[in-house]
């Protein structure tokens, strides 16, 4: 890690850790250091930015999540089987909904700038219909 290596090279013992670490929150990583090395590390930090991808984010709203499908409340399979589709054709989709409250209507999700490729697939599937998702099964089967 770049933080690791400068405060390394310096002089200063640094330690990474990770969110399995005690008191290190999830999904971050902390680098260490002895209390006496505290001010100078975060001087050399300061004085010396990272760059990575983590500090130049993409500020587009291309990868935004917007929804593509939303199931009648008739369940998980419905939204399970449209997600399969999405992502059978190379787009990640996204389910949004609470299982405990299958009565309710769950949402599929996919990136804005995929959003109009999803909708076409989607509305193809849907006009082709049940017998034409069980000949692709079947033609799978040979």
């Amino acid at each position: 890690m770049a933080v690791e290596e400068l405060l390394t090279g310096e002089g200063i013992a640094a330690k990474i850790f990770d969110d399995r670490a005690p008191g290190v929150p999830a999904g971050v990583w902390e680098v260490r250091v002895a209390q006496e090395d505290s001010v100078r590390a975060e001087a050399l930090i300061s004085a010396n930015p990272v760059d990575d991808e983590l500090t130049q984010i993409d500020e587009s709203h291309d990868l935004d999540l917007v929804t593509v499908f939303r199931s009648a409340g008739s369940g998980e399979i419905e939204t399970m089987s449209v997600k399969s589709i999405l992502e059978s054709n190379g787009i990640y989709a996204v389910v949004v909904g609470d299982s405990r409250w299958p009565n309710l209507p769950e949402e599929v999700r996919v990136a804005r700038d995929q959003a109009t490729h999803a909708k076409r697939l989607i509305a193809a599937a849907l006009a082709a219909g049940p017998a034409a998702a069980d000949e692709a099964e079947a033609s799978g089967e040979t």
